[in-house]
Protein backbone atom coordinates (compact mmCIF):
# COMPACT_ATOMS: atom_id res chain seq x y z
CA UNK A 1 0.00 0.00 0.00
CA UNK A 2 1.31 3.45 -0.88
CA UNK A 3 1.88 5.67 2.18
CA UNK A 4 -0.74 8.30 1.26
CA UNK A 5 -3.39 5.90 0.00
CA UNK A 6 -6.81 7.18 1.03
CA UNK A 7 -5.55 10.67 1.88
CA UNK A 8 -6.67 13.85 0.11
CA UNK A 9 -4.10 16.56 -0.72
CA UNK A 10 -5.06 20.07 -1.82
CA UNK A 11 -2.28 21.92 -3.66
CA UNK A 12 -2.50 25.63 -4.48
CA UNK A 13 -0.53 27.01 -7.40
CA UNK A 14 -0.63 23.52 -8.87
CA UNK A 15 -0.38 24.40 -12.55
CA UNK A 16 3.43 24.66 -12.72
CA UNK A 17 6.71 24.55 -10.81
CA UNK A 18 6.79 23.31 -7.24
CA UNK A 19 3.00 23.00 -7.05
CA UNK A 20 2.84 20.73 -10.08
CA UNK A 21 5.80 18.69 -8.82
CA UNK A 22 4.11 18.25 -5.44
CA UNK A 23 0.92 17.11 -7.15
CA UNK A 24 2.86 14.54 -9.16
CA UNK A 25 4.83 13.26 -6.19
CA UNK A 26 1.86 13.04 -3.82
CA UNK A 27 -0.21 11.25 -6.47
CA UNK A 28 2.67 8.80 -6.81
CA UNK A 29 2.44 8.20 -3.06
CA UNK A 30 -1.27 7.38 -3.48
CA UNK A 31 -2.93 10.66 -2.47
CA UNK A 32 -6.12 11.83 -4.11
CA UNK A 33 -5.77 15.40 -5.31
CA UNK A 34 -7.56 18.73 -5.38
CA UNK A 35 -5.62 21.11 -7.60
CA UNK A 36 -6.08 24.88 -7.48
CA UNK A 37 -4.48 27.50 -9.71
CA UNK A 38 -5.38 30.35 -12.01
CA UNK A 39 -4.44 28.63 -15.28
CA UNK A 40 -7.21 26.14 -15.87
CA UNK A 41 -5.80 25.27 -19.30
CA UNK A 42 -2.93 23.60 -17.42
CA UNK A 43 -4.92 22.22 -14.51
CA UNK A 44 -7.42 20.16 -16.46
CA UNK A 45 -4.90 18.07 -18.44
CA UNK A 46 -2.68 17.69 -15.35
CA UNK A 47 -5.55 16.33 -13.28
CA UNK A 48 -6.56 13.96 -16.06
CA UNK A 49 -2.98 12.76 -16.51
CA UNK A 50 -2.35 12.11 -12.82
CA UNK A 51 -5.69 10.39 -12.28
CA UNK A 52 -4.87 7.95 -15.07
CA UNK A 53 -1.17 7.46 -14.36
CA UNK A 54 -1.36 7.13 -10.58
CA UNK A 55 -4.86 5.63 -10.27
CA UNK A 56 -6.01 8.39 -7.93
CA UNK A 57 -8.95 10.77 -7.87
CA UNK A 58 -7.91 14.21 -9.11
CA UNK A 59 -10.21 17.22 -9.31
CA UNK A 60 -9.39 20.83 -10.01
CA UNK A 61 -10.80 24.34 -9.68
CA UNK A 62 -9.70 27.64 -11.10
CA UNK A 63 -8.91 29.58 -7.93
CA UNK A 64 -6.86 32.73 -7.56
CA UNK A 65 -5.90 32.70 -3.88
CA UNK A 66 -6.05 36.50 -3.84
CA UNK A 67 -9.81 36.26 -4.40
CA UNK A 68 -11.20 35.82 -0.89
CA UNK A 69 -14.75 35.10 -2.05
CA UNK A 70 -13.60 32.43 -4.51
CA UNK A 71 -11.36 30.77 -1.91
CA UNK A 72 -14.11 30.56 0.71
CA UNK A 73 -16.85 29.50 -1.69
CA UNK A 74 -14.74 26.79 -3.33
CA UNK A 75 -13.63 25.59 0.11
CA UNK A 76 -17.24 25.46 1.32
CA UNK A 77 -18.20 23.27 -1.62
CA UNK A 78 -15.31 20.92 -0.87
CA UNK A 79 -16.22 20.60 2.79
CA UNK A 80 -19.94 20.16 2.02
CA UNK A 81 -19.20 17.16 -0.17
CA UNK A 82 -16.87 15.65 2.42
CA UNK A 83 -13.58 16.51 0.72
CA UNK A 84 -11.73 17.95 3.71
CA UNK A 85 -8.01 17.86 2.88
CA UNK A 86 -5.74 15.64 4.92
CA UNK A 87 -2.81 17.59 3.48
CA UNK A 88 -2.94 21.27 2.53
CA UNK A 89 0.00 22.50 0.47
CA UNK A 90 0.00 26.32 0.52
CA UNK A 91 2.30 26.68 -2.47
CA UNK A 92 0.83 29.59 -4.45
CA UNK A 93 3.31 32.44 -4.32
CA UNK A 94 5.59 34.62 -6.40
CA UNK A 95 8.20 37.34 -6.54
CA UNK A 96 7.41 40.38 -8.66
CA UNK A 97 10.25 42.75 -9.43
CA UNK A 98 13.56 43.29 -7.68
CA UNK A 99 13.65 47.05 -7.27
CA UNK A 100 15.26 48.94 -4.42
CA UNK A 101 12.52 49.94 -2.03
CA UNK A 102 12.81 53.62 -2.92
CA UNK A 103 12.12 52.66 -6.53
CA UNK A 104 9.55 49.95 -5.85
CA UNK A 105 6.51 49.37 -8.04
CA UNK A 106 3.34 49.48 -5.92
CA UNK A 107 1.58 47.00 -8.20
CA UNK A 108 4.42 44.53 -7.61
CA UNK A 109 4.09 45.04 -3.87
CA UNK A 110 0.34 44.43 -3.91
CA UNK A 111 0.76 41.33 -6.05
CA UNK A 112 3.29 39.76 -3.67
CA UNK A 113 1.50 40.66 -0.44
CA UNK A 114 -1.92 39.64 -1.75
CA UNK A 115 -0.66 36.29 -3.04
CA UNK A 116 2.07 35.24 -0.63
CA UNK A 117 0.51 36.44 2.62
CA UNK A 118 -3.20 37.14 2.27
CA UNK A 119 -3.78 34.26 -0.15
CA UNK A 120 -2.13 31.79 2.22
CA UNK A 121 -4.20 33.16 5.08
CA UNK A 122 -7.46 32.95 3.12
CA UNK A 123 -6.90 29.31 2.17
CA UNK A 124 -5.84 28.34 5.68
CA UNK A 125 -8.76 30.13 7.33
CA UNK A 126 -11.24 28.62 4.90
CA UNK A 127 -10.17 24.99 5.41
CA UNK A 128 -8.55 24.69 8.82
CA UNK A 129 -11.77 24.66 10.91
CA UNK A 130 -12.99 21.57 9.03
CA UNK A 131 -9.63 19.88 9.53
CA UNK A 132 -9.80 20.59 13.27
CA UNK A 133 -13.38 19.35 13.50
CA UNK A 134 -12.45 16.12 11.76
CA UNK A 135 -9.41 15.68 13.99
CA UNK A 136 -6.57 15.27 11.52
CA UNK A 137 -4.59 17.21 8.93
CA UNK A 138 -1.24 18.62 7.93
CA UNK A 139 -0.58 22.13 6.59
CA UNK A 140 2.60 22.63 4.57
CA UNK A 141 3.48 26.23 3.77
CA UNK A 142 6.05 26.85 1.04
CA UNK A 143 8.35 29.53 2.37
CA UNK A 144 11.86 30.45 1.25
CA UNK A 145 15.40 31.08 2.41
CA UNK A 146 14.24 34.67 1.77
CA UNK A 147 12.18 34.29 4.93
CA UNK A 148 15.34 33.70 6.95
CA UNK A 149 17.78 36.19 5.39
CA UNK A 150 17.14 39.43 3.52
CA UNK A 151 19.03 40.44 0.39
CA UNK A 152 19.39 43.62 -1.62
CA UNK A 153 16.36 44.18 -3.83
CA UNK A 154 14.38 41.52 -1.98
CA UNK A 155 12.69 43.92 0.49
CA UNK A 156 8.93 43.27 0.06
CA UNK A 157 9.38 39.69 -1.19
CA UNK A 158 11.57 39.05 1.85
CA UNK A 159 8.88 40.57 4.05
CA UNK A 160 6.22 38.26 2.63
CA UNK A 161 8.35 35.17 3.21
CA UNK A 162 9.25 36.27 6.74
CA UNK A 163 5.48 36.57 7.18
CA UNK A 164 4.95 33.01 5.92
CA UNK A 165 7.48 31.80 8.47
CA UNK A 166 5.75 33.73 11.26
CA UNK A 167 2.31 32.52 10.18
CA UNK A 168 3.57 28.93 10.16
CA UNK A 169 5.00 29.24 13.66
CA UNK A 170 1.92 31.06 14.93
CA UNK A 171 -0.46 28.54 13.40
CA UNK A 172 1.48 25.72 15.02
CA UNK A 173 1.13 27.39 18.42
CA UNK A 174 -2.58 28.05 17.88
CA UNK A 175 -3.07 24.36 17.09
CA UNK A 176 -1.26 23.10 20.19
CA UNK A 177 -3.36 20.32 21.71
CA UNK A 178 -4.79 19.26 18.36
CA UNK A 179 -3.37 16.58 16.05
CA UNK A 180 -3.01 19.08 13.19
CA UNK A 181 0.62 19.45 12.08
CA UNK A 182 2.13 22.56 10.49
CA UNK A 183 5.35 22.60 8.46
CA UNK A 184 7.24 25.33 6.63
CA UNK A 185 9.45 24.18 3.74
CA UNK A 186 11.96 26.89 2.83
CA UNK A 187 13.97 26.34 -0.37
CA UNK A 188 16.88 28.30 -1.73
CA UNK A 189 17.37 28.68 -5.47
CA UNK A 190 14.97 26.47 -7.44
CA UNK A 191 14.82 26.63 -11.23
CA UNK A 192 11.15 27.06 -12.16
CA UNK A 193 9.14 29.89 -13.73
CA UNK A 194 9.92 31.90 -10.57
CA UNK A 195 12.53 34.19 -12.11
CA UNK A 196 10.60 34.67 -15.36
CA UNK A 197 7.68 35.90 -13.26
CA UNK A 198 9.93 38.03 -11.05
CA UNK A 199 11.49 39.74 -14.09
CA UNK A 200 8.17 40.18 -15.87
CA UNK A 201 8.87 37.74 -18.69
CA UNK A 202 12.53 38.66 -19.31
CA UNK A 203 13.73 35.11 -20.09
CA UNK A 204 17.36 36.11 -20.66
CA UNK A 205 17.62 37.75 -17.25
CA UNK A 206 15.81 34.82 -15.66
CA UNK A 207 18.27 32.31 -17.18
CA UNK A 208 21.19 34.27 -15.76
CA UNK A 209 19.96 33.55 -12.23
CA UNK A 210 20.72 29.85 -12.71
CA UNK A 211 23.99 30.14 -14.67
CA UNK A 212 27.13 28.39 -13.51
CA UNK A 213 25.77 26.06 -10.83
CA UNK A 214 23.16 23.34 -10.35
CA UNK A 215 20.02 24.74 -8.73
CA UNK A 216 17.34 22.74 -7.00
CA UNK A 217 14.51 21.45 -9.15
CA UNK A 218 10.82 21.51 -8.33
CA UNK A 219 11.01 17.73 -7.97
CA UNK A 220 13.71 18.12 -5.29
CA UNK A 221 11.34 20.27 -3.24
CA UNK A 222 8.47 17.85 -3.83
CA UNK A 223 10.67 15.03 -2.51
CA UNK A 224 11.08 16.94 0.74
CA UNK A 225 7.36 17.71 0.95
CA UNK A 226 6.60 14.01 0.48
CA UNK A 227 9.08 13.13 3.24
CA UNK A 228 7.50 15.62 5.64
CA UNK A 229 3.89 14.54 5.09
CA UNK A 230 4.68 10.83 5.39
CA UNK A 231 6.26 11.04 8.86
CA UNK A 232 4.43 9.21 11.67
CA UNK A 233 1.59 11.22 13.25
CA UNK A 234 3.67 12.03 16.35
CA UNK A 235 6.44 13.64 14.24
CA UNK A 236 6.08 17.23 13.04
CA UNK A 237 8.83 18.78 10.90
CA UNK A 238 8.21 22.39 11.85
CA UNK A 239 10.71 24.17 9.58
CA UNK A 240 13.05 22.77 6.98
CA UNK A 241 15.54 24.74 4.86
CA UNK A 242 16.92 23.11 1.71
CA UNK A 243 19.59 24.57 -0.54
CA UNK A 244 21.52 23.50 -3.62
CA UNK A 245 25.02 22.39 -2.70
CA UNK A 246 26.48 25.47 -4.38
CA UNK A 247 24.38 27.78 -2.18
CA UNK A 248 25.10 28.18 1.53
CA UNK A 249 22.92 31.20 2.34
CA UNK A 250 20.79 33.82 0.63
CA UNK A 251 24.05 35.69 -0.07
CA UNK A 252 26.54 32.89 -0.68
CA UNK A 253 26.51 31.14 -4.06
CA UNK A 254 29.38 29.49 -5.87
CA UNK A 255 29.25 29.60 -9.66
CA UNK A 256 31.70 27.64 -11.83
CA UNK A 257 34.71 29.75 -12.76
CA UNK A 258 34.48 31.76 -9.55
CA UNK A 259 37.19 31.50 -6.88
Amino acid sequence: MRPLEGRLALVTGASAGIGEACARRLAGEGADLVLWARREERLAPLAEELAAAAAVRATWSRVDVRDREAVFETSRRLVDRGDVPDILINNAGLASGMSLIQEGDLEDWDRMIDTNVKGLLFVTRALLPAMIERGRGHIVNLGSIAGHQVYRGGNVYNATKFAVRAISEGTGLDLLGTPIRVSSIDPGLVETEFSIVRFHGDAKRARSVYRGYTPLTAADVADVVAFVVTRPPHVNVADLVLLPTDQRSAHSLHRSGEP
